[in-house]
């Protein structure tokens, strides 16, 4: 596929498992350029998270792709991690080897966004699928970058729906909500400015993102797909901590992840199941996955102590402000997890060395 018609990606992530499983789609994508991985702390802390997306990019066989640290921790509150949903690294019960050094460059994570903007106005595509910091910061330095960027897509948020930290808050607002709440404020005054409609950051909510309801039979549709010798099984009554036998590097490593997720929501009373909210998000940003929007304001409550960290959607104009967000309204969960499969296999296919 030639460059100019590729979806030219910088991707900020705290990964996290569901945070890998997106990386490892994008990668799996001829159509996305990836650019840079930039690394929030979240899930984990920024330095984990770099040494994640590093070894990831390595496993994937991407490991000139740059990895970039920005802020270490949330704008004004301490950070909490979550060793609990994704592991004490991260990935859960997978390991990684230890990643190609990356392509040096001289600026940090901001930096790069508002240099890469700058540079390529209207080409480039973010996807954020961690706590809003590093994106918040770079507003900051430069305000003029809605305009700036092709496209913004951001996982977070819960709107009219139960929050996954708080009952009424999501992961990443809540990790830094102040940020959050920046971002959609710079938003609404580039709106109030005339920013157009398409370039208004698409939100993929929980509302949205937990119709994306992982079972473990999807490893055992990967395994197939990817051409291994026996099919990955994974059921709910296996021992707590059983690692994969795969012998396909990628679906190992996907495995194990991932049964500790399915563990994780297991705890916590939602079945053996996983949320993979931002592999629909990553679908999003690179124009494979249908969706629908709806416009809104978009707000996030930094005072109450009660409601800390939630998201407002003002779909009615009820606040006489523009709408500085698309709401994700609508998805299809089994046409995304066929891609998902089928991606993802010939990834593994590929880095096997089989064809």
């Amino acid at each position: 596929m030639d460059d100019k018609w590729k979806v030219r990606l910088s991707i900020d992530c705290d990964t996290g498992i569901d945070d890998a499983l997106a990386l490892v789609y994008l990668c799996a994508l001829d159509r996305v350029r990836i650019e840079a991985i930039t690394s929030t702390p979240g899930n984990v802390d920024v330095e984990q998270v770099a040494a994640n997306n590093s070894a990831l990019l390595t496993l994937c066989g991407k490991s000139d792709i740059p990895v970039l640290i920005g802020a270490r921790g949330p704008l004004e509150i301490p950070l909490v991690t979550t060793p609990e949903t994704h592991g004490r690294q991260g990935i859960g019960y997978a390991t990684l080897r230890d990643p190609v050094s990356p392509v040096p460059m001289d600026s940090d994570a901001i930096d790069y966004w508002i240099e890469a903007a700058r540079a390529n106005p209207g080409e480039l595509t973010v996807l954020l699928t961690a706590p809003l910091t590093n994106f918040a910061l770079a507003l900051r330095r430069e305000p003029r970058l809605p305009w700036l960027l092709r496209k913004l897509v951001i996982m977070g948020g819960a709107f009219y729906y139960q929050g996954n930290t708080t009952p009424t808050a999501e992961w990443n607002t809540h990790v830094d909500p102040h940020a959050a709440k920046e971002v959609f404020a710079a938003y609404t005054a580039a709106a109030e400015q005339g920013l157009e409609s398409e370039k208004l950051p698409i939100v993929c909510s929980l509302d949205t993102t937990e119709r994306f309801e992982m079972r473990p039979d999807f490893l055992t549709k990967l395994s197939i797909e990817a051409g291994c010798a026996e099919p990955e099984i994974v059921q709910a009554s296996d021992p707590e901590g059983t690692l994969s036998k795969s012998s396909n590097p990628l679906v190992r490593y996907l495995s194990d992840a991932l049964r500790f997720y399915f563990e994780f929501h297991r705890h916590y009373d939602q079945g053996y199941i996983a949320h993979v909210h931002d592999y629909f998000a990553a679908g999003v940003a690179a124009g494979t996955l249908d969706y629908q929007t709806r416009p809104a304001t978009v707000d996030v409550e930094t005072e109450s102590p009660l409601l800390f960290g939630t998201t407002v959607a003002d779909f009615r104009g009820l606040w006489g402000k523009p709408a500085n967000a698309h709401v994700v309204v609508a998805n299809d969960p089994e046409a995304g997890f066929a891609e998902l499969v089928q991606r993802l296999g010939a990834l593994a296919r590929k880095l096997n060395g089989d064809s």
